[in-house]
């Protein structure tokens, strides 16, 4: 088969190239099920067969909100084929939000995976004018199943998907991704079949695995970078198994023993506070090698010429004593961990090379359908960078160092929104508000968002991740948020890390272990802890930029409290008006 041109040619590919591929798997009933390509085909012909005799037509916007699993791919795909255009939505967002992406997209029809989702839709029917249709996966007495659907496809012959998806082009519009967006209201990025699939099929470059590989995936499939990580998997022919819940990724992993998945810091960060948890529980020689090993690790460069020879036979024995554990841990055949949305700590990257699990970063945007950069085993890794450009994708600095982007990924433009849009395109270049370094003459750093940079009083510009992502390096300190525009020094919220906390006053302040989480965490013992910690990271800055005064917040920052967008950013304007009182205690 000659390359693809739609995305839904590539299941059509796979069962060409890969017929006896066990394409997507599910646990059911606590065994593992598999899909067939050809089943698949079969599943997704059903539902475009239902969607043409309910009178979807080309062109037309069909909501799809959903976990990732099997059913969204089949839905995604389904859509696709008759020549309709996916809007997906997470399933976590405001009911606001709802209101203005069902609007702003004119969605008559959409599909949903609980009766939660059913229910929260439902009930805004009223205030969405254009909305006739609504259809749940899950089987549920009194609402309308997707089974209905898929029966009313029964008239329709399968000739007429075939016409369908001949009329369609690879420049044609595919999908709007509403961006969650700080503030405001979402936009939605109008992005082609061209876009994601020239993105999609560069990504295969930088990624080490082979048709027949297993990757496990439970990020959002609504995501830009997910969807595009999926779309990958079927190029390259591995076989996906999707996550039971992200609570169950552990034990999933050890299951199916994946080669390649892809994660977000978050969740890094959390592996390794288990596997950490579990050496503060040794004792006596078990631990020293622990934590040595652990050290070690710490100061591995991927690049061979960076180390030398003493160095390499310490990391001999810490990987044969302990780091090697680490990716049995994760089933043992993890070689690929494609890691974005937001920076990792550079100790902890450095951590998972030393353990042989690469944590391949990368870069990018809705907007860019989304990979711009990443590193990668071919064009080389850089910590503390985002990588090199993908094949056929290029960027450069604007004179204010903003970073710009061009190749055949950047997005249609904003839908229903010119203005917007011309302010992002032009000339050809998508403007990426990021602010960015060139290091070499090759790989990307990210520097800030420019938007997110602020002044203090004192007229010095102040870059809130850098200090940020420099200090949650620390074990004791969870999250992060800086603040003091037009304040006279840069002041910061903390999120401390409550276990590691308890765990470092068993051998040092034993007095506050019997005080509650609340107490402890306002006890001068643990202000001052934290304070150490933050004078460690203070080092790399300038005086203007240190963290003179914190306040430490109790509860983690989260989607469902409202301090984080769903691809996990800070909603800053939202955890400022949420912490207004503790911000103007600490400027008092």
């Amino acid at each position: 088969m000659n390359q693809p041109k739609r995305l839904f040619d590539l299941p059509y590919r796979q069962l060409e190239l890969f017929p006896n591929l066990n394409m997507l798997n599910t646990k059911v009933n606590g065994q593992w099920k598999a899909i067939t390509s050809k089943q698949f085909i079969d599943m997704v012909n059903e539902v475009s067969r239902g969607l043409i005799a309910i009178g979807v037509k080309q062109g037309e916007k069909v909501g799809l909100i959903s976990e990732n699993r099997l059913e969204w791919n089949v839905i995604d795909f389904a859509i696709q084929q008759v020549g309709g255009v996916v809007v997906a939505i997470y399933p976590n967002i405001s009911d606001a939000d709802y209101e203005y992406i069902f609007k702003d997209a004119n969605i008559k029809v959409c599909l949903v995976s609980t009766d939660n989702l059913y229910d929260r839709i439902n009930n805004l029917k009223s205030n969405l004018p254009t909305l006739e249709r609504l259809y749940m996966i899950n089987p549920s007495p009194g609402k309308t199943n997707w089974n209905e659907l898929i029966d009313a496809g029964n008239t329709i012959n399968q000739t007429e998907v075939e016409v369908a998806k001949d009329a369609v082009q690879e420049d044609d519009l595919v999908t709007l991704i509403y961006t969650s967006g700080t503030t405001g209201n979402p936009k939605g990025v109008m992005l082609s079949h061209k876009n994601i699939l020239s993105n999609s099929m560069a990504a295969d470059r930088p990624t080490p695995t082979k048709a027949y590989d297993k990757s496990l995936t439970f990020l959002p499939a609504c995501h830009a970078y997910e969807r595009m990580i999926q779309y990958l998997y079927m190029y390259k022919g591995m076989q996906v198994y999707y996550a039971e819940s992200m609570e169950t990724i552990g034990e999933n992993m050890k299951e199916i023993q994946p080669h390649m998945i892809s994660a977000v810091p978050r969740l890094l960060e959390k592996v390794y506070e288990k596997i950490m948890a579990k050496g503060n529980e040794l004792s006596g020689i078990k631990r020293k090698l622990f934590f040595w090993s652990v050290e070690v690790g710490e100061a591995y460069d991927p690049d061979p010429t960076k180390r030398d020879f003493f160095y390499d036979i310490k990391y001999a024995i810490a990987h044969k004593l302990v780091l090697s554990k680490w990716k049995k841990g994760l089933g043992g055949n993890l070689g690929a961990v494609c890691s974005g949305s937001a920076a990792l700590n550079q100790r902890l990257m450095r951590l998972y090379f030393a353990a042989k699990v690469n944590v391949y970063e990368g870069y990018g945007l809705t907007e860019a359908s989304p990979l711009i950069s990443v590193n990668s085993y071919q064009d080389g890794v850089l910590i503390g960078t985002v990588g090199p450009a993908i094949p056929g994708v290029e960027f450069k600095l604007a004179s204010d160092c903003e970073i710009m982007v061009k190749g055949p990924n950047v997005m249609l433009g904003y839908y229903n929104n010119p203005e917007a849009t011309a302010e992002v395109l032009k000339d050809g270049w998508l403007y990426t508000g990021d602010i960015g370094e060139i290091i070499d003459g090759k790989f990307l750093k990210i520097v800030d968002r420019k938007k997110e940079m602020f002044k203090t009083s004192g007229g010095k510009y102040i870059v809130p991740t850098a200090i940020e992502s420099k200090m949650v390096e620390s074990d004791f300190i969870e999250q992060m948020m800086v603040v003091g525009e037009t304040h006279k020094f840069p002041a910061a919220l903390i999120v401390p890390s409550y276990q590691n906390l308890m765990d470092w006053a068993k051998a040092n302040a034993k007095d506050l272990l019997s005080l509650s989480k609340d107490e402890f965490l306002k006890s001068e013992t643990v202000y001052n802890k934290i304070m150490s910690e933050v004078e460690k990271g203070n080092i790399h800055f300038g005086n203007w930029e240190k963290i003179k005064k914190f306040a430490i917040i109790p509860n983690e920052f989260t989607i469902d409290g409202g301090e984080l967008t769903p691809t996990l950013k800070l909603k800053r304007k939202v955890i400022a008006a949420k912490y207004k009182n503790e911000i103007e205690m600490i400027y008092q």
